[in-house]
């Protein structure tokens, strides 16, 4: 299996920097992040972190607040309570800190695993591979794993990825989910992995 030639070619291939944010930076845009896409986002927690950047600012808002500044993120009535339960948990359980390790970060309201392995990553700078939809859908045309299971993937892609080169995976997939090996309908004609690729459609032509 050529993993690390499929690696050095997507690192050429994307001009990316490993991004490193202050951790509940990285909390705040987990929780409003989900089913939202990043140019809803940004600027949602630009809006949100400009007026109440730490816990017990954001505790201090009322819900509705908090819902007028984050709109229009999906779901943003819940995301609204689950930053309030969030930031209150911290204040209670951290002393308004975000912890260091996975275990302790999904006891946060809204923190599954992903969440936690993306604050880990870009708050702490520590090697783990979060799996969301493109890291999942890349990893799988790869065969890098046979499951659909986010936590067995993320077992399957730490087995197989040295640590070394852990900080950059969930970046690299993610883009090139987004611009090539799109969900459903893979650009394969112009992938600088094909060859590498298992399931390639312009193998099944021949």
């Amino acid at each position: 299996m050529s993993v690390e030639k499929i690696i050095e070619i997507l690192s050429k291939t994307y001009d990316i920097e490993l991004r490193k944010e202050n951790p509940f930076i990285v909390l705040v845009h987990g929780i409003l992040s989900a089913r939202t896409k990043d140019e809803t986002t940004y600027p949602a927690q630009k809006r949100l972190l400009k007026r109440s950047s730490t816990p017990q600012k954001i505790l201090n808002l009322s819900t509705k607040q908090i819902e007028k500044m984050i709109y229009p993120v999906g779901f943003y009535r819940v995301k609204a309570k689950r930053l309030k339960e969030a930031c209150k948990f911290l204040l209670e359980n951290f002393q308004g800190k975000v912890p260091k390790t996975r275990e302790e970060l999904m006891q946060i309201p809204g923190v599954g695993g992903k969440i936690a392995d993306i604050i880990l990553l870009f708050g702490y700078g520590i090697p783990v591979i979060p799996c969301d939809t493109h890291v999942i859908w890349v990893s799988q045309q790869l065969k890098w794993t046979n499951s659909d299971k986010p936590e067995k993937i993320r077992e399957d892609l730490h087995k197989l990825i040295p640590e070394n080169q852990r900080p950059m995976i969930n970046q690299l997939l993610v883009q090139h989910g987004k611009e090539i090996c799109i969900a459903g309908r893979p650009k394969c004609g112009i992938c600088p992995i094909e060859k590498y690729c298992p399931s390639s459609r312009l193998k099944s032509k021949h």
